[in-house]
């Protein structure tokens, strides 16, 4: 099971995995831009792997919840399972 990494505020009361409209919305209305914070505070290039963007957004997450003056920012988590199908020919179950 892998698990998804976000972040919030503590004031936010959308869901950031599950209703990230309104929480981008309220973000943008409190003044806080978290996505703009974290888009420069990641070191992200073309040709990176997903994996390796994933991790260097998780370090700006980090790194946001540290320098963060207002105590506001936390770092949110949710699991998520992986996509299984079964193969009615073979009777497997695999990846997808």
């Amino acid at each position: 099971m892998e698990r998804k990494v976000g972040i919030t505020t503590i004031d936010n009361p959308f869901d950031y995995f599950e209703d990230f409209n309104n929480w981008f919305l309220f973000d943008i209305e409190k003044g806080y831009y978290t996505c703009n914070k974290i888009a420069r505070l990641s070191k992200t290039f073309e040709g990176m792997s997903e994996k390796e963007e994933i991790e260097e957004v998780e370090r700006a997450i980090d790194r946001l919840v540290e320098i963060d003056p207002l105590d506001i920012y936390k770092k949110i988590y949710k699991k998520h399972k992986e996509n299984k199908s079964k193969d009615i020919n073979k009777g497997t179950i695999s990846d997808d």
